[in-house]
């Protein structure tokens, strides 16, 4: 069978653990054996990342502003059990949030929808795209325990002028502080790639802050982004896009309450919380999609979820695992499809579609792994390994691709 060509580079990104095998089994299996695609690798496993003092994860990066697309395998952020487990020099900082610090932009979650597994939240019928803002807050934060008594004080040193300042707490005892910051330039950017994320998907774009209690840093967030969506309104209203401001609590409430089919704009730290309860609402952090959107139209695809640990130490022992591997399958077919479109390729953006069909095709028909049998209604007889997972993919993919020249 001849394999269909892909014009341009993705940079590839391995990851660590069970999703590390899971990476392998869909290269092996759903991709190479069908496209002849050009990979740029870089390996983010933790070992590597700490043999070369992190400096392979600010690379590929640099290789995704070069390329345009990038696919990120799940990584391990360490704490100090991973760093002796590991033998690593330090706890290494999340290679999602260095790269994401690098590119910018905003996180775009969805989940994925199949029939025979409903949501939790059962007002829930249409996907709720959570548009995460990528950039600084907690996640960027610097931080200090307070020994004792004492004053602690913010405080802005400008390049020239007098400096400003302001008490954060008169501390009586020991405690701890923390400065988080953001820019204009990014919550920018944040605002005005949500706001054509909605225009492109003709989906409702829902924002929220705590600005009745953080009336600068909150009220700073609510003013840029309403001067985005100002500037856009021609566009919004030709596409039939409401655009809707709310208190971060009255989102959650209409969240909750609502049947979906809209984009949530959240801040960093609510984007990380609520794409996970949203994931949970929908079924699985497993069945989720997820892309970094930086404001210069640069993509990276990733799985949502962790490396799934307990599972690779059960697979090190020798024994049968069933590890959902939909977010890692998904990750490939959205850079597939992002680079086919990119390169103007069809055949390579058909391609990516009929596997994401594939993937739904074999859920929706009975075969899945153990976490989706146990949500799935009605409940298959038995549960799939992780390899007979990807192997009924790929018999139902070769099928497709088959028909398809049939015709």
């Amino acid at each position: 069978m001849a394999k269909i060509p892909v014009k341009n580079v993705i940079v590839e990104m391995d990851g660590d653990e069970m999703t590390r095998i899971m990476w392998k089994l869909t290269k092996d299996k759903l991709i190479f054996p069908f496209l002849d695609i050009k990979c740029e690798y870089y390996d983010l496993g933790v070992e590597y990342r700490d043999k070369t003092d992190d400096q392979v994860t600010k690379d590929a990066a640099s290789a995704i502003k070069k390329h345009g697309v990038g696919v990120k395998c799940a990584t391990i952020t360490p704490d100090e059990k991973r760093v002796v487990e590991y033998k690593l020099k330090k706890a290494w900082g999340s290679p999602n949030g260095t790269i994401r610090s690098i590119l910018d932009g905003t996180v775009f979650r969805k989940p994925i929808i199949v029939k025979n597994i409903k949501p939790f939240v059962r007002t829930w019928k249409k996907p709720i795209v959570v548009a995460r803002h990528a950039y600084g807050d907690i996640y960027k934060s610097s931080e200090m325990v307070v020994p004792g008594e004492g004053k602690t004080e913010l405080v802005f040193t400008p390049k020239s002028g007098d400096k400003k300042s302001v008490v954060i707490h008169d501390f009586t005892g020991a405690g701890v502080i923390m400065g988080i910051h953001n820019t204009e330039k990014s919550i920018r950017a944040f605002a005005k790639t949500a706001i054509t994320y909605a225009i492109a998907e003709k989906l409702p774009l829902w924002f929220g802050t705590k600005d009745t209690i953080s009336k600068t840093y909150h009220g700073y967030f609510k003013r840029l982004f309403q001067e985005e969506v100002d500037k856009r309104q021609e566009d919004l209203k030709k596409a039939g896009v409401e655009y809707k401001y709310f208190l971060i609590d009255d989102a959650v409430a209409q969240v909750v309450k609502s049947e979906g089919g809209f984009v949530w704009a959240c801040k960093n730290y609510d984007g990380d919380v609520m794409s996970d309860m949203v994931a949970t609402g929908f079924g699985s952090l497993g069945m989720m999609t997820s892309v970094l959107l930086s404001p210069d139209g640069h993509y990276e695809y990733e799985a949502a979820h962790g490396t799934v640990q307990r599972h690779y130490y059960e697979h090190l022992k020798g024994n049968p695992t069933s590890t959902n591997s939909v977010a890692t399958i998904f990750a490939w077919t959205g850079a597939i499809t992002k680079r086919g479109e990119l390169d103007k390729t069809p055949a390579v953006t058909d391609f990516a579609r009929k596997m994401e069909e594939a993937v739904i095709e074999t859920i929706e028909g009975g075969t899945m792994t153990k976490d989706l049998m146990a949500m799935a209604e009605p409940k298959p007889a038995k549960h799939a390994s992780t390899e007979e997972f990807i192997d009924a993919i790929a018999a139902r993919l070769q099928q497709k691709i088959a028909k398809n020249k049939e015709l």
